[in-house]
């Protein structure tokens, strides 16, 4: 029993959570002006969200019913039951109250779930015979005596033919789904700014805590952390590259004073940099400059650090699922696993017949295949891994020009030096110096 009353207490406070009432109110409004026909939304106990001070939708008749004892509680239980019916048949359920009206039931489901009904109507469908006085006092003697009033307030009750019903209890049904959508989709980006929130603070805490115990207050923004996180991505590794954008977003947020522009800026160019990576994978240079403007001048509407943050996430989560969907083709496997083989070997003294054998190829057809997919032939792109390579490490001081060289494959340091200049427009020792100052 618990059980069941907790789901109806959750419902309730999901149907109130994706509910804006003002607009709802005003959609209600607007549609009895327009139809006549009395509206409101009840949730699964068959209760409405409106309370009596903010909301009055319903007819004299009902009104006088709702006044009686028992009156207010047998139309809940009404609700309720046709709500639950209007819900398994997924479209309105026409029906009669207890006290003989016509109404119907819109329901209201959202993620496949039930959370409550628009009620409808308060209507006839015929004009009152005399078997529909004799009805009406049978239906409700329980609750009343004397009829006189009763019987009045039924003959302002609008006569409807059931062409309109249907139509009237469509339209309902089609607004008010639209805005729970609307509804849900709100709730659900709340809940990823909260989660999102969260994420930042406890990175932040963690910064600040390693600040703490290194005793360097100027540790800053990790570029070893960026370097890592595009690897990552021209990997295809979802998880470790999520991981990494939330430490360089702790990274950006603490290092800018929490000014909005300051993080939007740093943020926008680490999408940057993100999404050439991504056309480093394969994807297509025109598709992700068509994503990239969608994504920027989304995030230059946000109005929050929050927003902005979750805005890069999905920026990363897009190009990772497209990454993942294109390493899934038989033809981009075999380049894939190329081009790991070469950023996890690239300080051995590789040939093209050593990175073809590695993915059981013919160096003709190995490299007519990678220079397919990439653009690129096979030389160029180990060429390009070990000089990025080089720049993650000449960011260290601690490593010398002479031993970046052996760790990205190069014996001759002199040689290593021309490949740098040529690739970059300026020596190991030029780069690190620009880096430095």
């Amino acid at each position: 029993m618990d059980v069941i009353q907790n789901h109806e207490l959750n419902s309730r406070k999901k149907l109130l959570n994706f509910v804006d009432l003002e607009i709802m109110k005003g959609i209600l409004d607007a549609f009895t002006k327009t139809t006549n026909l009395m509206a409101n939304i009840v949730d699964v106990e068959g209760r409405s969200i409106f309370s009596r001070e903010s909301h009055n939708k319903c007819c004299s008749f009902c009104k006088h019913i709702y006044s009686l004892d028992g009156g207010l509680e047998r139309c809940r239980g009404a609700y309720k039951r046709y709500g639950k019916q209007a819900a398994i048949f997924g479209e309105p359920y026409i029906f009669r109250c207890p006290a003989g009206l016509v109404e119907w039931a819109a329901p209201i489901i959202v993620q496949g779930e039930h959370l409550g009904s628009v009620i409808c109507g308060q209507v006839l469908m015929w004009e009152p015979e005399d078997f529909f006085w004799v009805e009406l006092r049978e239906l409700n003697k329980e609750l009343i005596s004397d009829f006189t009033e009763l019987f009045a307030v039924v003959k302002e009750l609008p006569v409807v033919s059931p062409a309109v019903v249907r139509s009237a209890s469509y339209l309902m049904h089609i607004i008010a789904n639209y805005i729970m959508d609307a509804g849900w989709s709100k709730y659900v980006y709340v809940k990823e700014i909260s989660y999102q929130q969260a994420l930042l603070h406890e990175e932040i805490i963690n910064r600040n805590q390693l600040e703490k115990e290194l005793a360097d207050k100027t540790t800053g923004y990790s570029f070893a952390y960026e370097r890592e996180l595009m690897l990552k991505i021209k990997f295809g590794e979802t998880d470790a590259a999520l991981e990494l954008m939330q430490k360089l977003l702790a990274d950006i947020v603490g290092s800018s004073d929490n000014g909005l522009d300051a993080v939007r800026t740093s943020v926008i160019s680490l999408c940057v940099l993100m999404s050439r990576s991504a056309v480093d994978a394969g994807i297509s240079m025109k598709q992700v400059m068509a994503d990239n403007s969608r994504f920027f001048n989304e995030m230059y509407r946000q109005k929050t650090i929050e927003e902005i943050c979750l805005g890069a996430q999905k920026f990363l989560e897009h190009y990772m699922e497209r990454i993942a969907t294109l390493y899934k083709r038989p033809i981009n496997s075999k380049v894939y696993e190329i081009k790991k083989f070469i950023l996890e070997h690239h300080s051995e003294n590789l040939t093209l017949d050593t990175i073809a054998k590695s993915v059981y190829l013919s160096p003709s057809y190995a490299s007519r295949l990678f220079k397919k997919v990439q653009d690129c032939s096979i030389m160029e792109y180990l060429t390009s891994s070990r000089i990025e390579e080089a720049k993650r490490l000449l960011h260290n001081p601690v490593y010398l020009i002479d031993e970046i060289a052996s760790n990205v494959g190069y014996s001759d340091a002199s040689y290593f030096t021309k490949v740098f200049r040529r690739a970059e427009g300026l020596t190991p020792t030029q780069y690190r110096n620009m880096q430095h100052q």
